[in-house]
């Protein structure tokens, strides 16, 4: 009893110094805590862009593929051996230019036979038609009998019959003669030689001798979805659409015009296949290279654009960071309607002169403090460069 009186006041002493010290430790630390939050978090560093208002090609973007404007496969009409070649492999040749010469001297032979067979049944012919006059004449002084006579007309008409199979035949002799100088039947480009000099080759033989491609004019083939198909006609009539092709690699486009669009919708892909025509007297575009390609519909006026750096997706919906007068970073939702080249086209959520952040937004947090560190521009072509096709187009609309 007398312990337990002495360390009783001792025991409540210690519990009581022990609480005091945890109460001030929790104390110091929500303090620091306090000042920890209220510094935050340092301005992220951004890189703007102004909003802007511009006229705007709407277009159709697709992939399109090039084709010759027209192709031909040189075969040989006649059976012969290849004596003469005319042209280098890769060479631009003439309509009417000497390609291929055969081996003349078969065919020159049977010419020549089929003129003396002419030659031998002409004097026949006509001396059967001088027997027949001659009976004719006896025939009316009841010299001959008129079965005599009729006799040797028919004759006269059979050997004139012959004198013009003969001269078929000549005809005939002639053109083979003729197939033994194949010519370019188009202003063509020669591609590989596929037979050399000396093979003998067959009349409409496979390999065939040289493909010739027609690229002075040149198609681009391309599709677009079904749903596009009403637009495309309704822009379409009375006027003829722009088509710009974009060789890989290269950022200005070749210009032409839509020319076909085909009359049924492939059902297995739900597109429709349409065609451009253009001159490419600069040769940019080559026959089976993929091109992107754009249709161009109609020029909007006026149209709000962003570079579509800016656009963002979130759970809402698309949204840009709208920078604020005092350097704050605004997520605003945003309705768009199309691109054009890397500008995004808004329809909805924006003004003309506001800045939104294309770079950084990693690092924003909405309604936080951002540092500009420059300002880029989504400066897209002018009116009339649209117009004229000069700039390149990407996107769809």
């Amino acid at each position: 009893m007398k312990w337990n009186a002495i360390l009783r006041p001792r025991y409540f002493l210690l519990i009581s110094t022990l609480g005091l010290g945890a109460f001030f430790a929790a104390g110091c630390s929500s303090k620091e805590a306090v000042q920890a939050a209220s510094v935050g978090r340092p301005p992220a560093p951004v890189v703007v862009a102004s909003v802007e208002q511009r006229d705007v090609p709407v277009q159709i973007s697709a992939i399109g593929n090039v084709e010759a404007y027209q192709t031909v496969q040189i075969r040989s009409q006649v059976n012969g051996q290849i004596e003469h070649i005319f042209f280098k492999e890769g060479q631009d040749v003439n309509q009417g230019q000497l390609l291929f010469q055969l081996d003349k001297r078969p065919f020159q032979a049977d010419l020549e036979k089929a003129i003396g067979n002419l030659r031998h049944d002409e004097a026949t012919a006509e001396n059967s038609r001088l027997q027949a006059e001659r009976y004719t004449a006896l025939e009316k002084q009841g010299v001959i009998s008129r079965e005599q006579a009729d006799l040797q007309r028919s004759q006269a008409k059979a050997d004139a019959s012959a004198v013009q199979a003969d001269q078929a035949a000549v005809d005939a002799a002639r053109v083979q003669l003729q197939y033994t100088d194949i010519k370019a039947p188009i202003d063509a480009r020669t591609g590989a030689l596929m037979i050399n000099l000396g093979n003998l080759v067959k009349a409409n033989d496979t390999p065939f001798l040289v493909q010739l491609n027609q690229v002075t004019p040149i198609y681009v083939t391309f599709s677009i979805p079904e749903t596009s198909l009403g637009e495309v006609r309704r822009y379409s009539t009375g006027r003829q659409l722009k088509v710009l092709a974009y060789p890989k690699g290269q950022s200005t486009p070749a210009e032409g015009y839509l020319t076909f669009i085909d009359n049924g919708v492939d059902t297995q892909t739900g597109t429709v296949k349409l065609k451009g025509t253009f001159t490419n007297k600069d040769r940019r575009l080559w026959p089976g290279e993929f091109v992107d390609t754009a249709l161009e519909l109609s020029i909007q006026k006026n149209a709000i654009v962003v570079p579509s750096k800016a656009i963002q997706t979130g759970q809402q919906g698309e949204y840009v960071y709208v920078v604020t007068a005092d350097s704050t970073a605004e997520a605003r939702l945003v309705k768009t309607s199309g691109t054009f080249q890397d500008l995004t086209l808004v329809a909805d959520g924006l003004k003309t002169g506001e800045r939104v952040i294309v770079n950084g937004q990693l690092r924003v947090a909405p309604n936080a403090k951002v540092v500009v560190q420059s300002t880029t521009s989504g400066k897209a072509p002018s009116n009339a460069e649209a117009a004229t096709g000069s700039a390149a187009a990407g996107g769809a609309l």
